[in-house]
């Protein structure tokens, strides 16, 4: 396993139980892949390794895209969306991010799930190349955009699988964005859209009212908490927290469901306001995030 995986100021007798355990811990999430150990090419998505920690164990589950692999000394190129995986701690996540970045041709030792889906990494990757997976490599970092008559022209970000564009709301630029997905639902995505870019200045001030309702008694606590050092503050009125709430992105899905994002005008030092609601509905629920 990994050279990282190594605890730091143990005893003795610790260290060596906990070597046990996490030798354990890797052999037993090495046992859901074949046995069998390949040396692979594989090209990396748009995003980069992350981590979940497995509930209290030490060890995290480390994974990172594929969007195409092959076996080094192999003729066929698998296009499926495959996960590159293993169990590691922070430091080994830390250089996993450095050495295996996104859109990027890896070179590593790994092991296949019976799915086909999954691939074990059993060494650290290094730089890779082949002509065939440079092709699609630099197929895959071109932009994707969408017209949509009446919206504009929306480009996939693909960390996300969105679509996203910039928008007039009542004077102010903010991005609109829709999922990725099968084209029956972007088009619906798109005309539930419309319709509450129809209503803009209606909805602008329902989601507003919504957002001053549920948050106005907790950002003058916050600003008290925050002022008090310096003599006091003047609590914010209703109508000026509604004023200061900054619209930044307007999030769509086919059945209507939207969320508003607003920056919080220094309500809550910086942190967003969100208004999530549909367009049956209307606003339903606010909250400070971030």
């Amino acid at each position: 396993m990994f050279g990282f995986l190594k605890r730091k100021e143990e005893k003795p007798e610790e260290k060596a139980r906990g070597k046990d355990a996490r030798s354990g811990a890797f052999q037993e999430f090495a046992a859901q892949f074949g046995p069998e150990e390949l040396s692979i090419l594989a090209v990396t998505g748009a995003n980069g390794f992350s981590g979940a920690r497995m509930g209290g164990e030490d060890l995290w589950r480390l994974s990172t895209g594929l969007t195409a692999w092959m076996e080094e000394d192999g003729p066929d190129i698998h296009r499926e969306e495959t996960e590159l995986t293993t169990l590691g701690d922070g430091r080994l996540l830390e250089f996993l991010c450095q050495r295996a970045r996104p859109d990027f041709i890896l070179k590593f030792r790994g092991r296949v799930s019976q799915d086909g889906r999954r691939i074990l990494l059993l060494d650290l990757p290094e730089p890779g190349f082949d002509p065939d997976l440079k092709a699609i490599l630099e197929e895959q970092k071109k932009p994707v955009t969408q017209w949509v008559d009446g919206l504009g022209t929306f480009t996939l970000d693909r960390r996300v699988k969105w679509f996203e564009a910039e928008v007039d709301w009542l004077g102010q630029d903010v991005r609109l964005e829709y999922d990725q997905g099968p084209e029956e639902d972007m088009k619906a995505a798109q005309a539930q859209a419309k319709a509450l870019l129809a209503g803009a200045a209606d909805w602008d001030r329902r989601v507003r009212e919504r957002a001053a309702d549920e948050l106005l008694e907790l950002a003058n606590d916050w600003s008290q908490e925050i002022e008090d050092e310096d003599g006091g503050a003047k609590p914010v009125t209703r109508e000026q927290f509604m004023e200061r709430m900054e619209p930044e992105a307007i999030q769509m899905d086919k059945a209507g469901c939207f969320q508003f994002w607003f920056g919080d005008g220094g309500l809550f030092c910086g942190h967003s306001i969100l208004v999530t609601g549909s367009l049956e509905k209307g606003p339903e629920r606010a909250s400070m995030e971030g």
